[in-house]
């Protein structure tokens, strides 16, 4: 973690507004509201609009839920975010990911673990992050792999989980109970 204190604190459920409520109040992971959402009520304008895309990345994108997590977690890995490493972490374990398989995500497209569409996932999502385009090699390869429609879904969800990470940073999230920080992201 970047941080060790908040930046912006999360507030306390207790004292979320309506609009508050409108905007997070139903996030809750394992029955509990996460830090993240926490923090998002301090703006519920912004987190109310935010959600609708974040719920389409998490519930609604056309690619399998081990694609996606693949994606979060080499982007959450690149960004440093110890938060979203943490909680993909959790989350890749329930979507058909191994305790290896996400060690892996941390080699990237080199190591031998990947079936060749996902070595070209993390290929795409290094692009995306470094250079914010899939280069027309990469995009090709895809093309063999994954229709337009799930294309799309690739890259914006590579680009939902930087901006999350970059908020997670700066803003400084704290981990949930229950999350641990890898080693290699302590800062």
């Amino acid at each position: 973690m970047r941080l060790d204190q908040p930046r912006v604190p999360p507030v306390p459920e207790s004292e979320w507004s309506a609009a508050q409520k409108e905007a997070v109040g139903k996030a809750k992971m394992g029955g509990r509201t996460l830090n993240i959402f926490r923090t998002l009520a301090n703006h519920p304008g912004l987190a109310k609009r935010w959600m609708v895309f974040a719920n389409h990345i998490m519930g609604k994108s056309s690619i399998s839920l081990r694609d996606r997590e693949i994606v979060i977690l080499r982007m959450g890995w690149l960004c440093k975010s110890g938060y979203e490493w943490g909680q993909h972490h959790i989350i890749g374990l329930e979507c058909d990911m191994s305790e290896d398989d996400i060690e892996q995500v941390k080699v990237g497209a080199d190591s031998p673990a990947w079936a060749e569409n996902e070595r070209l996932l993390i290929e795409a999502t290094d692009q995306l992050h470094d250079d914010a385009f899939i280069s027309d090699e990469t995009w090709a390869q895809l093309s063999q792999h994954y229709s337009t429609e799930q294309l799309m879904d690739i890259v914006f969800t590579a680009g939902q989980y930087n901006l999350v990470s970059m908020a997670l940073n700066t803003f400084g999230v704290q981990l949930d109970e229950g999350m641990t920080l890898d080693e290699d992201l302590r800062a």
